[in-house]
């Protein structure tokens, strides 16, 4: 096919090119489903780095990533030439669960990034979504324990699937979804900025870990042993609420002393997006089965679990998927994660993230309404508020969602994409690219500030301060 034929065959039925006309055609075309077009109204015509461009030609710097899919940006020459390689190489596309040798390949190098170097460990390959390598390690921590039940935290996010919504906090998407997987107990999960207890701190912290702690070992509970307990080590969606390193040791003893298994869903936070390869490493713990998607793939479709070999239960075929053995996603995630290990990108983002929340807080200080920075690495949230309100007992302001869907409108209008979560999308989330470079991000900061002035927030006076 011709450059000419090519470029004509993208641009069918779009004359003239505008992203109105684009985004009318989808709005024909698909579900009321469809989100990110109504918070990024655009179509985007090329990628590379951490910039993207539309149809009209505007420029956009991308502190989304494909929602930390793409840890290497868009269309990093490796990624590619991976690609151009598998393409070439007469290997097939499809392969169900048959072994190839980059399935070998990918497999060997993917183990020996798990804890002790995957020793311990075994890979499923699950359908290519997040979502189904959660509801693969929920069957087969029931069939591992013989015990149903499920204890997930408010403000977790593990996908939208039949029993991945179940153990995800956010009630909107279950509303009028009836008959959600039965067995599932929610407890509160540790937030830096308004504590769900009331308590804040390190009391809070302990308090949290003596009730999950109480809740397991009590005889009165009303809460049967369940067979696993799920969480993220950074919650994404849930507002970027990193867990504390004395929780997440807690939670890893306790489970252990009762016999349920700990999945730890890595699907957002993993690949050195935290400033370590997998988020739970920050606590130094190792969870029984790891969910692994999005960046492992390199960019494209791909998910796999990490299971410790000992809780191997599953019998041939169990769980299966037509679509687990895409060769595709394993050349560009075995690039990728080569990349992320061999050119020590951990450290980089690591160094890049304290910067980063160290300018946030500078700017905190000129705009009361940023009640709240936080993260890891290149994984940061910044909780909007309503400074004119009165505080709670723990000097929290009252979350303000609409500034923030104000801010990242204005943001998008001066070039910049950002994602919003938490609690009534009040906080503004960062995941760019993890090769997003210092003068990036410097980029960033000055796009942000004029979009906070432009939802009309003044800087304070802070002379004298």
């Amino acid at each position: 096919m011709t450059d000419k034929v090519r470029i004509n065959t993208l641009n069918a039925h779009s004359e003239p090119q505008s992203n109105e006309t684009f985004l009318a055609r989808q709005a024909e075309f698909e579900s009321n489903v469809r989100s990110y077009p109504r918070k990024l109204p655009f179509a985007i015509a090329r990628a590379q780095g951490a910039w993207l461009t539309d149809v009209e030609n505007n420029q956009y710097l991308d502190c989304l990533a494909g929602a930390g899919t793409l840890a290497l940006g868009h269309n990093h020459p490796d990624v590619l030439q991976s690609i151009q390689n598998v393409i070439t190489s007469g290997l097939p596309l499809h392969t169900l669960d048959l072994t190839t040798p980059l399935k070998d390949a990918f497999s060997a190098y993917l183990l020996s990034l798990l804890p002790g170097e995957g020793k311990e460990y075994c890979l499923q390959f699950t359908g290519p979504s997040g979502a189904d390598a959660v509801e693969a390690a929920l069957k087969l921590a029931k069939k591992v324990t013989g015990r149903s039940g499920i204890i997930s935290f408010s403000g977790g996010y593990h996908g939208m699937t039949h029993g991945a919504l179940a153990v995800t906090g956010n009630l909107s998407p279950k509303e009028a979804v009836h008959g959600m997987m039965p067995d599932v107990q929610f407890m509160p999960y540790p937030r830096e900025y308004r504590c769900p207890l009331g308590i804040g701190g390190e009391a809070g912290v302990q308090a949290l870990s003596d009730y999950f702690e109480n809740l397991i070992s009590d005889v009165e509970s009303g809460v049967r042993k369940p067979a696993a307990v799920i969480l993220e080590a950074i919650q994404g969606e849930g507002g970027v609420n990193p867990a504390p390193a004395a929780w997440l040791q807690r939670i890893r003893n306790v489970t252990r002393e009762h016999g349920i298994l700990l999945i730890v869903d890595e699907v957002q936070a993993g690949f050195a997006r935290s400033g370590k390869f997998f988020a739970f490493e920050h606590a130094a713990i190792e969870p029984d089965i790891i969910v692994m998607s999005k960046a492992v793939g390199g960019g494209l479709p791909l998910a796999v679990l990490g299971i410790k070999k000992q809780f191997d239960a599953w019998s041939p075929g169990h769980h299966t998927g037509t679509f687990r053995g895409n060769q595709l996603a394993m050349a560009t995630g075995l690039t990728t994660l080569k990349i992320l290990k061999e050119e020590n990108i951990a450290a980089k983002v690591a160094d890049q993230g304290e910067w980063l929340k160290s300018e946030l807080r500078g700017l905190q200080q000129r705009y009361p309404a940023i009640g709240h920075i936080r993260g890891r690495g290149l994984m940061i949230g910044i909780e909007m508020v309503n400074p004119a309100a009165a505080p709670d007992r723990q000097g929290c302001y009252p979350a303000d969602g609409e500034l923030a869907a104000l801010i990242q409108k204005k943001c998008f209008e001066g070039g910049l994409i950002l994602e919003r979560g938490g609690r009534n999308g009040c906080v503004l989330r960062l995941l760019p690219s993890l090769l997003i470079t210092s003068g990036e991000l410097k980029i960033f900061l000055d796009k942000f500030e004029t979009a906070l002035q432009g939802a009309g927030l003044k800087p304070a006076d802070t002379r004298g301060v």
